[in-house]
């Protein structure tokens, strides 16, 4: 391949629109937002890429060996993802529902573009462009209107057959068979949608901090997520799990008194400790000994749409012996998004669930061509099927034996709103 031009852009954040504009038009995008969220982790406001130079996909033997054999021969940008489907390669479990929108269950590619908002400005990295008026002058010259795209979403499951899963999950618990696991149902909408207007006006919307635009051909993923899973800066490893959500009010005394209230709650705090736990685990099996430490425990963050508690888990990669991609493979999928102990978590997911995850509970995210990478989870979320004109929205929330179905159906209903409504 072609060495990548560094440009620097003038004008700088006044270009992402149009860069935005030029990315979501390729079969290949991936945009990255940050919303400005102050993040002590985080490297950069926005990061857009864009074109296919080369693709990755993974078999279902090794994934992550593969990856890794992949980026260490390139050693370029790769933007990609992990479908929560992955799990079946890594651990004997399967999935029966249908594989409605077709993810591949780990895939990457090396972008023809990269742009980007760091500290130090706004640039590009470019296979095809040399300097900034030639990159410019191939920017569109205006910004489509964001038009409505109405959609019918209708719950899969009935609110009896909800709660009646919920008392089963509640016998398991009961038995010990799982101390805590994230259930989800399904809402789904037939017709077209123009998914990038929609990730625009939802974007502005939810204002989350691991925001992205993601399509693959025909795949679209809107997602706006307050989640980190795992980030990668050198030896660094850092792993931001949320458990315990509480709906924003627009009246700042009642919205004062929502985040005392989640807080304080026994529940959402057990449910974080409990997950806090597992990522340490996780991260334990590729740390130097004596590194993994929780930097901060029930961290009160409030976006647009919701509070939620926050946890910061970090440690130190043992490099004579494990990858950035083995961190990946010991800690997939994220311990949010299944529960504790995770693989018997998963097993009773395959059993309880009645639709295939895809990749909502899966990442987005990508490597830099050192081999530092940040993911996302991907929850909070709308998957889009161009060709079936298929849309599917996934939400839930965390079973304990202490919960009440009605406020966890309450729960993922207000999850739903917010993206369906």
């Amino acid at each position: 391949m072609n060495p990548r031009h560094r440009i620097a852009l003038q004008g700088g954040p006044t270009w992402r629109p149009f860069i935005e504009e030029a990315a979501q038009a390729n079969e290949f995008c991936s945009i990255l937002n940050s919303h400005q969220h102050q993040d002590p982790y985080g490297t950069y406001e926005w990061i857009i890429a864009w074109g296919k130079a080369k693709i990755f996909r993974a078999s279902e033997d090794q994934p992550f060996k593969e990856l890794e054999n992949f980026r260490r021969d390139h050693q370029d940008w790769l933007f990609g993802h992990l479908s929560f489907d992955l799990k079946n390669s890594l651990e004997d479990l399967s999935t029966e529902h249908p594989n409605v929108m077709e993810w591949a269950n780990l895939q990457f590619f090396i972008p023809e573009h990269v742009a980007y908002q760091n500290a130090e400005g706004c640039f590009v990295e470019s296979l095809l462009y040399s300097n900034e008026r030639e990159f410019l002058n191939h920017l569109p010259k205006a910004i489509s209107e964001v038009h409505s795209s109405v959609q019918n979403f209708k719950a899969q499951l009935s609110k009896e057959d909800y709660l009646r899963d919920i008392e089963a999950l509640k016998g398991e618990l009961q038995y010990g068979n799982i101390y805590e696991i994230n259930y989800c149902t399904l809402f789904e909408a037939s017709g077209k949608m123009r998914a990038y207007e929609r990730y625009r006006y939802l974007s502005e919307k939810h204002q989350a901090p691991f925001s992205v635009y993601y399509r693959d051909q025909m795949r679209h993923l809107l997602c706006f997520s307050p989640e980190r899973y795992l980030r990668k800066n050198n030896l660094e490893i850092i792993s931001q799990p949320i458990k315990g959500t509480a709906a924003r009010h627009n009246d700042p005394v009642l919205d004062q008194e929502q985040k005392a209230h989640l807080l304080s709650s026994e529940k959402e705090r057990a449910e974080n400790v409990m997950i806090v736990d597992l990522v340490r685990n996780d991260l334990s099996r590729t740390a130097k000994k004596n590194s993994v430490s929780v930097s901060e425990l029930f961290g009160l963050y409030s976006f647009k749409a919701v509070h939620q508690m926050i946890s910061t888990v970090r440690s130190e990669l043992d490099s004579s012996s494990y990858s950035g991609e083995d961190a990946l493979e010991q800690s997939f999928p994220m311990g949010s998004m299944t529960g504790a102990p995770k693989l018997s978590a998963l097993e009773l997911i395959d059993r309880y669930e009645h639709f295939r995850r895809g990749l909502y509970s899966g990442s987005v995210g990508y490597f830099d061509p050192k081999g530092n990478f940040d993911f996302n989870v991907v929850i909070r979320s709308i998957q889009y099927h161009e060709l079936k004109e298929r849309a599917q929205v996934a939400v839930g929330s965390a079973i304990t034996i202490h919960c009440d179905p009605l406020a966890e159906y309450d729960e993922c209903l207000l999850k739903a709103e917010k993206l369906i409504r």
